[in-house]
C-alpha cells in the first residue's frame, strides 16, 4: 500500500485543524445561546408563538381634601378583530359597522389589514359589548376597557384637565401626575400557529396594576361657591371671562380655582364658543387647535396682567418693613405727583385727597402716597422686594403651563417707570404670584408654595405617597405682617372695600382696577384681593373680572362678588362670626336655614324658597327638582341664592 504522501498528510491535518476549530467553535456557540440567550430566546419565541391583546388598567381617581371623586374610572369594554380569523371579511364589517355606529369602508379596512390583532372601537358600553360577544364572530374579540368620567362636569376644568383615548392626561393635574394615575397595562396571551390561528382554548392573563388615587386639597364645595358666583358676575356684566382663586395663606393650599368660561371635562372637544360652535366645520385644524387650547386655558395662572391697586399692598409692605415710612407718616395729595418731569394723576384727578396719614392714604389708595414711597425706598430696595416676592419666578404650583412675571430690567427703570410700578403699573405677573406675595405678608413673613396634590393611596385608602412642601423662607418680619394686616382689615371696615365688609368678620383686603394696553381703550380688570379672618388668616381669595361692561371699578364689581363667596365659604370653614351689638341689628345678620326641595315640584320648590327671602337659578328643563346646592339643613343669610337642577 502506498503510503500518503506529504502533500496530502498536509490536507488531512488542515482537515482535521478545520473540523475541530468548528467544532469547538459551534460547541462555544451553543453553549452561549444556552447559557446567556437561552431566556431571551425562549422568550422571544414565546412571543412568536402567542397573540397579546392589551388589558386597559383601572386610572386612579382624583378626589378632592374630603374625598369626594371629580375625576372617576368607569369599566367598559372595547372591540377588537383578529383578521387572520375573520372568515367573511366584507360581513364582518357591515356587522361592526352597525353595531358600533362606524363608516364601513373605514372598518373593512381595518379588517383587512395584515397585523396581528386591530382596534375597532373603544369604550363600548357593556350592555352592546355583552351582545356582540353573545354573536361569537369568527375574529371578534371584546375586552376589557376602561372610560374617564367626571361626575361633576365643568367642576375645576381648568385644572383638573382631562385624558385622551389611550388615557393619558391632557392637561392639568390629569397629565401633572400621569405617572401615578395611569397604572400599568396587562395582557391576554393566547398560543397561535405561523398563521395567527389560535391553538386551542387557553390563554394566560397577566392583570393590570391599576393607578394610584390622587388626593388633592380642592374643596368641592368651595369649588362650586366660587365658580357659581364668577359665572353670575360674568355674565351679569357681560364681561369678557373671569378668575378665582381660594387659598390657605398660611400653607399654600388651594381650596379652588375657577375660570370662566369653563367646558365640560366630559366633552372637552366640545368648544363652549356659539359663534365659533356654528363655524366650526369651516375652519381649519390650526384654527381649531387654537380655539381649543385658549378654551382649555387656564387663566389664573398661565396669563400675565398689570395688577394695578393690589399691587400697594407690596409697596406699603417694602416702605414699612424699611423703615422709611410709618403707619403714622403724613403725605399730601394735591390730585398728581410730578415726576421726572411727568404729571402722573391720582385716581381723584382732578379733586385731590389733601393731607392724610399713610394708612388713610392706603385706604384712600392714592397713588402719590405709593410714587412718594417708591421715592424714599429707591430703585435698587424697591426692586429687591420685587425679586423678595419672587415676581421673576413662577411660584411652584403643580399644575402645567404657569406663566411668570413680565418686569422692566432694573437698569431701565427710571424715576416714571419706579413712580408706575409702585401702583400696579407698567409691569406684569400672574393673580397667583400677587396671592402668594400677599399671603407671605399677612402669614408672618413666609413663602409659601401654592400647591393642589395632598398625596397619593392605593384604592383602600393607604397613603403611598405623600408631596412635601416647606414653609418657604421669611421674606419680611412679623412686626410689618401684623401691621399690614390690621392696614387692610381697615381697609375693609372704614373705606375703599366696604362691598366686601360682612357683619361678624374681620376681613382684610385690597381692591384694584387696572387699566388695560392700549390705554384709553376703555378696558379694565376689575379685581379684589381679601383675607379672613384678619387677625389670623385662614383663606386668602382673589377674584378678577376682565373687561366688565358698564360700572367697571374693583369695589363695585370684585368687591360684590367677593362677598357673597366669603359669606358663603367662612362658614363653611367652621370660621365663626362675632358680632359687635350694633351688627346684631342689621337685616343682613339674619340666618335661614335651606330646606330640602330635593324631588320636589320646580313651582312649589319656588313657592319655598321666595317665602323664606332666598333667591334661586334654574338649571334644566324638567319639573323636578333632583340636585341643590347649597344642600339642605345649611344656615345661610337669608338673601342668598340657590341653584335647582331638574330634569
Amino acid at each position: 500500500m502506498q503510503k500518503p504522501t506529504i502533500k496530502i498528510k498536509k490536507r488531512l491535518l488542515f482537515c482535521l485543524v478545520f473540523c475541530l476549530t468548528a467544532l469547538i467553535y459551534l460547541s462555544c456557540r451553543v453553549f452561549y445561546i444556552q447559557v446567556f440567550k437561552g431566556e431571551e430566546l425562549q422568550k422571544m419565541a414565546y412571543e412568536q408563538q402567542t397573540r397579546d391583546r392589551l388589558i386597559t388598567p383601572e386610572r386612579g381617581s382624583i378626589l378632592d381634601r374630603n374625598k369626594e371623586g371629580i375625576a372617576l374610572t368607569e369599566s367598559v369594554c372595547a372591540v377588537s378583530v383578529i383578521p387572520a380569523q375573520v372568515k367573511d371579511k366584507e360581513g364582518t364589517a357591515l356587522y361592526l359597522s352597525e353595531k358600533l355606529d362606524l363608516d364601513y369602508d373605514q372598518t373593512l379596512e381595518k379588517v383587512k389589514t395584515r397585523v396581528a390583532l386591530v382596534r375597532i372601537k373603544s369604550k363600548i358600553e357593556k350592555d352592546l359589548a355583552n351582545e356582540i360577544r353573545k354573536d361569537n364572530m369568527p375574529g371578534v374579540m371584546v375586552d376589557e376597557d376602561v372610560k374617564r368620567v367626571y361626575p361633576y362636569q365643568n367642576l375645576a376644568a381648568q385644572v383638573i384637565g382631562f385624558v385622551g383615548k389611550d388615557n393619558q392626561g391632557i392637561i392639568g393635574l390629569e397629565a401633572k401626575y400621569d405617572k401615578y394615575l395611569k397604572g400599568d397595562f396587562g395582557k391576554i396571551l393566547t398560543l397561535t400557529d405561523s398563521k395567527g390561528v389560535e391553538i386551542g382554548n387557553l390563554q394566560d392573563r397577566i392583570d393590570p396594576i391599576n393607578g394610584d388615587n390622587l388626593v388633592t386639597s380642592l374643596d368641592v364645595t368651595i369649588q362650586q361657591y366660587a365658580e357659581q358666583i364668577l359665572k353670575k358676575t360674568v355674565i351679569e356684566k357681560d364681561a369678557k371671562s373671569g378668575a378665582a382663586i381660594i387659598m390657605n395663606p398660611q400653607n399654600g393650599e388651594i381650596y379652588a380655582l375657577a375660570n370662566y368660561p369653563d367646558f365640560n371635562l366630559n366633552e372637552p372637544f366640545e368648544i363652549n364658543d356659539e359663534e365659533l360652535a356654528a363655524v366650526w366645520d369651516t375652519l381649519s385644524e390650526e384654527e381649531k387647535n387654537n380655539a381649543l387650547n385658549q378654551m382649555w386655558r387656564n387663566t389664573a395662572i398661565n396669563d400675565t396682567y398689570e395688577p394695578g391697586s393690589t399691587f400697594k399692598t407690596i409697596t406699603s409692605t417694602a416702605g414699612l418693613e424699611e423703615g422709611v415710612i410709618t403707619p403714622e407718616s403724613t403725605f399730601f395729595c394735591s390730585g398728581s405727583h410730578t415726576v421726572g418731569g411727568r404729571q402722573i394723576k391720582c385716581w381723584r384727578y382732578p379733586r385731590s385727597h389733601g393731607s392724610e396719614t399713610f394708612v388713610q392714604g392706603v385706604q384712600n389708595s392714592c397713588n402719590p402716597v405709593f410714587m412718594v414711597t417708591a421715592e424714599r425706598l429707591g430703585v435698587d430696595k424697591f426692586y429687591e422686594y420685587m425679586l423678595k416676592f419672587e415676581f421673576d419666578k413662577k411660584t411652584g404650583i403643580d399644575l402645567p403651563g404657569e406663566a411668570v412675571g413680565i418686569m422692566h430690567k432694573k437698569e431701565n427703570i427710571g424715576p416714571v417707570e419706579l413712580a408706575t410700578m409702585s401702583f400696579g403699573q407698567s409691569f406684569q405677573i400672574t393673580p397667583l404670584q400677587l396671592l402668594r406675595a400677599v399671603s407671605a405678608i399677612v402669614n408672618g413673613g413666609y413663602l409659601v408654595t401654592p400647591h393642589i396634590a395632598l398625596h397619593t393611596e392605593d384604592e383602600n385608602g393607604n397613603i403611598k405617597e405623600t408631596f412635601n412642601y416647606d414653609k418657604g423662607e421669611r421674606i419680611i418680619s412679623e412686626k410689618t405682617s401684623e401691621t399690614m394686616k390690621g392696614i387692610l382689615e381697615s381697609v375693609v371696615s372704614k373705606v375703599t372695600c366696604s362691598k366686601a365688609y360682612i357683619p361678624g368678620y374681620r376681613i382684610g383686603g385690597k381692591t384694584a382696577t387696572s387699566e388695560k394696553l392700549p390705554r384709553k381703550s376703555g378696558k379694565y380688570i376689575a379685581s379684589f384681593l381679601a383675607f379672613a379672618p384678619a387677625e389670623n388668616p385662614e383663606v386668602m381669595a382673589i377674584i378678577l373680572i376682565d373687561e366688565p361692561k358698564g360700572v367697571y371699578y374693583g369695589g363695585t364689581v370684585a368687591g360684590a362678588a367677593m362677598n357673597e363667596l366669603l359669606q358663603n365659604i367662612l362658614p363653611y370653614l367652621g370660621i365663626e362670626q362675632v358680632y359687635s351689638e350694633d351688627e346684631l341689628a342689621l337685616d343682613e345678620v339674619k340666618k335661614t336655614v335651606i330646606p330640602d326641595v330635593l324631588n320636589m315640584n320646580l313651582n312649589d320648590a319656588k313657592k319655598e324658597l321666595r317665602n323664606l327671602g332666598l333667591s334661586f337659578d334654574v338649571i334644566g328643563e324638567g319639573d323636578t327638582i333632583t340636585y341643590q346646592f347649597p344642600p339642605p339643613g345649611e344656615s345661610v343669610n337669608s338673601n342668598s341664592n340657590i341653584t335647582l337642577y331638574t330634569n
